[in-house]
């Protein structure tokens, strides 16, 4: 009953793109130096979750529920625009630390709606 909750399913989204725009990150600091370079980065997580037309409604946890939606999260990995870089790639270090950043903020969000909705749940349950 409790495995379906759209809450969790939302905060492992968000865990999980993180972790792949962290990847992204990695693979473009990785080549800061490589001529010909070009970096990329992923969509944001907000903008992919508004355009996926998954609906945030309650799921449907038995028969006489109404139905929701189990569709997946898709984002896509993009190429940056290049910004003029004497290396002849696109990749500024410091850009690439900054968003190292957000992602972790973004990673450490989606844990704290788990560790919160998880708390609640435990609550709900008589436990705590």
């Amino acid at each position: 009953m409790f495995y379906d909750l759209n809450v969790f399913k939302t905060a492992y989204a968000m865990a999980t793109h993180a972790g792949q725009r962290q990847a992204v990150i990695a693979r473009n600091m990785a080549n800061a130096d490589t001529p010909g370079y070009q970096p990329h980065d992923i969509e944001a997580f907000q903008k992919t979750f508004e355009s996926s037309g998954r609906r945030v409604e309650m799921t449907a946890t038995r028969d006489g529920h109404l139905n929701g939606t189990t569709e997946t999260l898709p984002w896509s990995e993009y190429e940056v625009t290049p910004s003029g870089d004497p290396r002849a790639n696109g990749v500024s270090v410091e850009e690439e630390m900054f968003k190292a950043i957000e992602v972790k903020r973004q990673h450490d969000r989606a844990l704290a709606i788990y560790k919160s909705s998880m708390n609640v749940l435990r609550s709900s349950l008589g436990r705590t």
